[in-house]
């Protein structure tokens, strides 16, 4: 199944796309509420035209957002540094996620603003002390993440909130597809390009912490619930490292496409 989030009938609200169609579901809420019910249900006759829709991220407003840094070897080679000892975890807040197509603006404070491509990962039940041996079945579908990065603001300080929360600086989709249509996410291409050019262009299955591993230790320390998010971290590629280094700016196309779920496209304006 491949799902996303949009308004209908004033409702932030699950759709299954099918041939170019969105059939709602239920509300973001109820789906989150009980999710492997709704995955089982039967896909409702009435269906809107997927283009023009009014898209929200297709998970609930209380969802964590809890993204890997420096999960790609090349991507610690590039940055010269050190290989973490654990999976390396920051926060995103709901408030920064956008949606394919959205509009985001590079922030006054910032210009040095920056691409990474991400597997995302939505949890899909109820998760807590939860062995790396269970934590696949948690998993309840895979999307498309852009963890675009203010560099200086990441760089003042110790602490990267700031840093990674401009506004707008976490596209998700274009769609999530459940893990029974995904199947394995490891070997799938991870690609980003700018205005056509291409940037990053890896696999998922450099990841040094995988996806089990990762739910384990974070679920030691907090629980996971129905729709939280866990981006999984960037491969090599990033404009920070390119000689010279290389910002988005306005008028730029940024696209995140990830093999077997789609293009985030994610058009760069000024403020």
């Amino acid at each position: 199944m491949r799902y996303l989030g949009f308004i209908h009938d004033g409702v932030p609200t699950i759709g299954v796309v099918v041939d170019g169609q969105v059939h709602p579901l239920c509300s973001i809420d109820a789906f989150y509420d009980e999710p492997a019910r709704w995955i089982a249900s039967s896909l409702p006759a009435t269906a809107v035209a997927l283009e023009g829709l009014d898209l929200v991220p297709p998970v609930p407003t209380t969802a964590k957002v809890l993204c890997l840094g420096l999960n790609y070897a090349a991507h610690i080679e590039e940055t010269k540094s050190e290989r973490p000892p654990a999976p390396n975890i920051f926060a995103k807040w709901y408030a920064s996620l956008s949606n394919d197509g959205d509009s985001v603006a590079v922030p006054t404070g910032d210009d040095r603003f920056d691409w990474e491509c991400e597997m995302a990962v939505i949890i899909g039940a109820n998760l807590t002390d939860t062995a790396e041996s269970d934590a696949m079945a948690g998993v309840l579908g895979y999307t498309c993440f852009n963890d675009i990065s203010s560099r200086g603001y990441q760089r003042r300080t110790h602490q990267w909130a700031i840093g990674k929360n401009a506004d707008g600086s976490a596209p998700i989709g274009p769609v999530v597809v459940t893990a029974d249509e995904f199947g394995d996410p490891y070997g799938k291409r991870i690609m980003t390009r700018v205005n056509g050019e291409t940037r990053q262009d890896s696999t998922t299955d450099h990841m040094i912490f995988k996806i089990a591993e990762t739910i384990e230790y974070i679920t030691a320390g907090t629980s996971l619930r129905p729709g939280d998010v866990i981006a999984t971290g960037t491969p090599s590629g990033v404009g920070d490292r390119m000689d010279p280094p290389t910002y988005l700016t306005a008028g730029d196309v940024c696209e995140v496409e990830i093999e077997d779920i789609g293009v985030l496209t994610t058009n760069i304006v000024a403020r």
